[in-house]
């Protein structure tokens, strides 16, 4: 039997008469939470400990924050202003992007708003960690980039002006990186105005490098393997794609040009750790068949993305 078989059955059981549809969405549903967990800590880290220090306002809502915490004085922390303007462009995702976005940010909003208030109280930062603001600089800029890169991942999302990319992307066919690009581009001019040339340049700097990571991040993070594979007996190939790593393959009948010799052709795609089994599996089984590997991220079908 099939391994996802064996799980489906396994569900069934345990679900007492629950579909199994309904428990696999309640275990991806999970999921998604642990990783929106684990994004938002991430950027809360970069931020709190590396960005707000240097006042590196680096777009977003919380490179709002550090411009308007300055103006505006000590009495409004940082944390406060990330808060109330997170709400707002949170009802305005809710209203364009549905229902499923909403409530994701609206859990990873109020958990970065929070997380940075309760960092606000238990370790107050009156000065940098250390006095290299370029290796800082990289801090607060790598952290938040992979946060962000796994949240909108399974899209989600920390709030803020990351909803405008998100809106900016459903509507037109500009990407993630380059819709925070813009969304965060005036934000981060104003640091100018507000701060010295210094901070200014190292906020452009971050913001450029930022723009770059997110989308570098989200293909590796959905990079997978893409098989061609031409041989003359398929079978033993076949049987352990489905057997041994419990995916498929499509099979179709070719004929090589300089032997003219009729082939077959087989396509199969599985993730980094699978592919590095299935090519020795094939030196193995039949050396003279010719293996093409493709990098892909963007894959769409079952067993991959919806």
């Amino acid at each position: 039997m099939h391994l996802r078989n064996y799980i489906d059955v396994y569900c069934l059981e345990k679900s007492g008469g629950k579909s199994v549809n309904q428990n696999l969405f309640q275990k991806n549903s999970i999921k998604d939470y642990v990783f929106i967990t684990l994004g938002v800590s991430l950027v809360v880290i970069g931020v709190y400990f590396f960005k707000f220090p240097n006042n590196f306002s680096i777009g977003g809502v919380t490179g709002v924050a550090i411009i308007l915490s300055r103006l505006l004085g000590p009495a409004i922390s940082s944390g406060t202003i990330v808060l109330v303007m997170n709400l707002i462009l949170l009802l305005l995702g809710y209203l364009i992007l549905g229902k499923s976005f909403g409530n994701r940010t609206a859990y990873g909003s109020i958990l970065l708003s929070v997380s940075l208030r309760i960092l606000e109280v238990l370790f107050p930062l009156e000065k940098p960690l250390t006095t290299e603001p370029m290796l800082e600089l990289m801090f607060a800029v790598l952290l938040p980039a992979l946060g962000t890169a796994i949240l909108f991942n399974i899209g989600a999302s920390t709030g803020g002006t990351d909803i405008i990319a998100m809106i900016l992307k459903k509507y037109t066919n500009i990407d993630i990186g380059r819709s925070l690009l813009i969304s965060d581009f005036l934000f981060t001019i104003m640091t100018f105005l507000v701060f010295d040339l210094t901070t200014g340049f190292f906020s452009i700097l971050g913001l450029l490098l930022k723009s770059t990571l997110v989308d570098t991040i989200i293909e590796n993070l959905n990079l997978n393997k893409y098989f061609t594979i031409i041989c003359e007996n398929p079978k033993p190939i076949c049987d352990y794609i489905l057997h041994n790593i419990h995916r498929s393959a499509t099979i179709f009948d070719a004929k090589g040009a300089f032997a003219d010799k009729d082939k077959k052709i087989i396509l199969a795609v599985m993730n980094q750790y699978q592919a590095v089994h299935l090519r020795k599996f094939i030196k193995q089984v039949d050396p003279d068949a010719f293996i093409l590997i493709t990098n892909t991220s963007e894959i769409i079908g079952r067993g991959f993305r919806s």
